[in-house]
Order: C-alpha cells, then structure tokens, then sequence
C-alpha cells in the first residue's frame, strides 16, 4: 500500500520524541530518491530515510544500509550546506495531509542562525522533498515542477512555497457522526467502500475497504463502525501490522485488517519505522537489483542467444555431415562404372555392390562436369564434410560449456545484492571477453568484496561465493583441504564451504549450509533440491574450464529447501 495520512500521524507520533533537539551530523543521497540524515538525538545514533518515491514514499528511522555513490548528486551537496549541522526543532502534519514539515534551525556561511523547513511530501507520483528558508521561499527541491497556469503550486527555487491544494471533497476528521451518516446516505446504490472513497478525503482506498469490510458491506452500519474508527485514531490506537505470505511482506498498515484474514498471516511490530523496514528491506533489495542489472543481463542475455543461434546452425551442419557416408558410396560406385557414363547425363543408374543383394542405384550427377570430374567433385565433398564433423564436434562441445556459463552468469546477476557484486561479475565478464572493458575515465571503482559469511548454530563459519571467479577462488586458493564443499546438484548456484579444519562437523551444520547453497542458487524458489557435499581434496577444476566449473567424487547428497530466515539469522555480524 501507499502510506497514507493516518500511518504518517503515527510515525511523527513516534519519531517526535527522538528527533526533538537531535543534530543532523550527515546527509546521504544513496539513490535518486532517497536521502539519509545521520542525527544524534540524546545518547543515541539515528538514520533516517526520507523516501520521495512513487510507490515507496516514506518517513522513518531505519536500520536498512545503502550503497552511497562515489560523487553526491547536488540536492545531497545543497543539503549538506544547509542542514550539516543543523538541529531539529519539532515535525507537524499539517490537517491529515501526506506531508510532514521537519522545523531546523541551522546557521549560515556568516554563523547566524537561520529557520528553515523540510518538507516531505508522500502523495504518490507527486512526492517531492522541498527546503524551504525563513522568508517562506523555496531553496531547492528533489524535483522542480512547472505547472504552467497554476503559480500558485510552483515548485522551483526562488517561488513561494504553498501546501498542496486540499481536495473538494470533505475531510472526515472535521465531520461529525451525523455530518457522516448524511453523505453516506446520500451515495446512492454504490458499494459500502466506494461510498467512503468518493464522500470523504483522508482515507486511503485500504482503509475504506477495511470500513466497509467491518460493516458487513452494508452502509447502514457504515456511520457507527466510522465513527468507532475515527475514535481510536484520534485517540493515538495505532497498531503496526505486517501482512505475509509464506514470509514475503505484502501489506502494512496502522491497523489489524480483517479483510485478509485467511489470505495473509499477520503479526504486530514494535513500532512503525520496523514495519516500514521489513515491509521495504526485501523489496528495495529486488528493485535495486533489477535496476542496476537490467543492462548488465542484457549484454549477457545478448551474448548467449547469439550463442544458442550459433550453436543451433553447428548442429544442423553437423547432421549434414552424417550424409558423407553415402556421398562415399555413391563416389566409389561411380568409380566403379565410370565406362557407363556418358558426358552430359544428369544421372546413371548402377549395382549397389554393397549391398547382398546389389539393387539398383541411381546417383545424380552434374551435366558440366566429365564422368571423372563428378567422382572427384563427391570424393572431394566426403572429405570436406569428415574434417567439418571433427571440427564441430569441438566447436559445439566447446560451445556448450560457454552457454552453460553465460547461463550460470545470469543466476548470478539474478541473485546479486549490492552494486559491488554485479561490478565483480562485471569484472569476471570482461576478464573471459564477453563485455568490452571501459575506458580508463569511465569506469568507477569498486572495493573488493569477499564471500558471504555465515556462522551455523554450532559456531562454524560458512562461505558463499558471490560470482563464479569468486567461486573458483574459494574452492582452489580460500578453501582447506579437509574443509566440507557444497553444490546444488543440477543447477547453477554458488560454492560453499564449511570451514572446519579437519573436525567433522555437526549434521545440523551440514544441514544449514546446503539450504544456504539452494537460497543462492537457481533453485531458490523451487522446494527441495539435491545438494552434494564433500571434502575440498575431492573437488578440481578441469584444464581449460570455465569460471565456477569444478567436478568432484566421493560425495555424499542431501535433500533441502531455500530458507530466507535462516540465511538472515546466520550472517556473520
């Protein structure tokens, strides 16, 4: 859902007391929409993301991390020169509107002290954050907006800020239960929840479903079960609830909503700011993902279909080349009866000798070639076509183990977490030739990572490779000999290693790192899955392979399924 009014009075409710008198010590733009203000309030260390995005608008404290970028944009930059440093003096939500206003006091190049406003506008596509100065005009914003013929709501630098324009329709907090009863009755034959929607401003789509949801459906209950509602708002009764799926967030909201029980598993939190970070953790995690490695697969995904296409035409010609046999026998039969032919014939018919019983054979020939010539011509195309087989035989053979490996490559792109994983299997990309290296000017640095670290409930540390050239590192050069090695069995995924220095460790150990080996794999989505295990000493890595190939023996096969709480719970702090 999109935050609505009612959720924002609940995070100000709870963010207030922090940030009352905090210092903003750091400003951080991680991405295009999201800033970071790192404020010390009392004894304590905060973060808080302020989230301007269309479908992830937000105010709240959180504990999520992200990747800054090398060089701040110049919001960020003017940010910093006006709120570093500054304090937080109260937040208001002016009339249950979807905007919060963040007072500081902060001082200027001269050191005088100066009033300025933050606002946070969460409506939607129309989100914005706007600084705003002591003399009510705008600074700067996140996004600067024209509208043409209305300069009464012009977002660019030097304007007048002015609050969004209120909707026609009435607020429902300034309307009395009779006031309510009143409109609802007048809406006709329309459902119970569109019947709020379109009487009343303040309540989100979600909450008029839930109204309706409680009143049975029936809108002449509808004033009692609103009024009962707008009680408990008022009163501050606010519940943080997450609804789940099979343990994946699908909704969240200020209140236990009756209109998905049986649908959806739903479990209170302590406070907003950890809804909205288990609600978007996962979820920003999957957009970032996507939007970083959108170009990257797609340079992959080019390189393996014109592959395939390749490898598709080598096979049909190799298939071809099953013909030379007979080609062959019709050359060595056309040798045979050459006294026959006569110049200028398109076709002789002669004895198959190879054949028991010797039946007839026609065999085509060419009109402009002599009796000799077209024997030579076939004896000349047997040979051609025997040296092709050899040659793609190890062209195919050669390009299945790539397809197999730009295959592999995409799982890990699929699977990749941070900027720093995709730059190294960008890394690996160019190193084997399948992506161009950029320009010295270009490229950005990016520190290098180390494998996923994990400990097990018996205190042994667990590895997880992170691309295939990682992977290749951690199993032949990381790894010791009498370590315990991992793999999903039929499909691509990461190296694991059980680092235990010759101790046998605990089955419950074992158990763990192969569901961490299917949740990074192909197979993460799909159940149970086969993971083999043995020593380090059983596993090598063929002359010639590709990134992340390894064969191994004596092992032994485990079957379990991807645990995303469990990979969560073990990471190495």
């Amino acid at each position: 859902m999109a935050l609505d009014a009612i959720l924002l009075s609940g995070i100000i409710a709870e963010l207030e007391p922090k940030l009352t008198g905090a210092r903003i010590d750091k400003v951080q733009q991680p991405e295009r929409d999201k800033i970071v203000l790192s404020v010390r309030g009392g004894s304590e260390n905060m973060r808080i993301l302020i989230d301007a995005g269309a479908g992830s608008g937000r105010l709240q404290q959180t504990k999520m991390s992200f990747d800054n970028p090398q060089e701040p944009p110049m919001f960020c930059m003017l940010l910093r020169k006006y709120l570093t440093g500054g304090r937080i003096e109260r937040i208001e939500q002016p009339d249950w509107e979807r905007l919060a206003m963040v007072y500081i006091t902060s001082r200027n190049e001269l050191g005088d002290s100066v009033e300025l406003r933050l606002a946070v506008e969460l409506m939607g596509r129309s989100s914005n954050l706007v600084l705003v100065g002591a003399d009510g005009r705008i600074i700067d914003c996140l996004r600067r907006m024209d509208y043409g013929g209305d300069a009464e709501r012009r977002l660019l630098p030097g304007m007048i800020y002015r609050l969004p324009p209120k909707q026609k329709k009435p607020l429902i907090f300034d309307l009395t239960r009779e006031e309510i009863a009143q409109s609802i009755a007048s809406g006709g034959e329309k459902s119970a929840d569109k019947c709020i929607k379109d009487a009343f401003s303040g309540l989100s789509p979600l909450v008029c479903r839930e109204l309706a949801c409680r009143s049975g459906d029936d809108a002449a209950f509808l004033p009692e079960v609103i009024d009962a509602f707008l009680e408990s708002v008022r009163a501050g009764e606010l519940t943080p609830t997450l609804l789940t799926e099979n343990g994946k967030p699908k909704e969240y909201s200020f209140m236990q909503l009756k209109q998905y029980a049986g649908v959806y598993e739903s479990r209170s939190l302590s406070s907003f700011s950890e809804l909205l970070d288990a609600y978007y953790s996962r979820r920003d995690i999957l957009e970032r993902r996507r939007r970083r490695s959108k170009e990257l697969s797609h340079g992959v995904k080019i390189a393996r279909d014109r592959l395939a296409r390749k490898l598709a035409l080598q096979k049909q010609e190799l298939e071809k080349s099953s013909e030379r046999d007979e080609i062959r026998r019709d050359a060595e039969l056309l040798t045979a009866n050459l006294y026959r032919v006569k110049k200028g014939e398109d076709k002789v018919t002669v004895e198959d000798y190879y054949e028991p019983d010797c039946p007839l054979r026609t065999i085509k020939l060419d009109i402009l070639k002599t009796p000799q010539g077209n024997a030579a011509a076939m004896f000349k195309e047997y040979n051609k076509l025997k040296t092709a087989e050899q040659h793609l035989t190890a062209l195919i053979a050669d390009g299945e183990k790539q397809l197999e490996y730009l295959n592999s490559v995409l799982d890990e792109i699929e699977r990749a977490e941070t900027e720093d994983d995709l730059a190294e299997i960008k890394a690996e990309l160019v190193q084997t030739g399948y992506v161009k290296k950029q320009r010295a000017a270009k490229e950005r640095k990016h520190k290098k990572q180390g494998p996923r670290r994990f400990v097990s409930s018996d205190g042994f540390e667990i590895l997880v490779g992170r691309s295939n050239a990682q992977n290749d590192e951690l199993t032949t050069k990381t790894a010791r000999r009498t370590d315990i090695w991992l793999h999903t069995k039929t499909v691509h995924g990461s190296h694991v290693i059980i680092s235990c220095d010759g101790v046998a460790p605990p089955e419950k150990t074992i158990e763990e790192a192969a569901q961490l080996a299917v949740y990074y794999s192909q197979a993460r989505e799909g159940g149970k899955t086969d993971v083999d295990f043995t020593m380090v000493r059983n596993v090598r890595k063929p002359s010639g392979a590709m990134p992340g190939k390894v064969i191994y023996t004596d092992y032994t096969t485990i079957s379990v399924a991807a645990d995303e709480e469990l990979a969560e719970k073990l990471t190495a702090k």
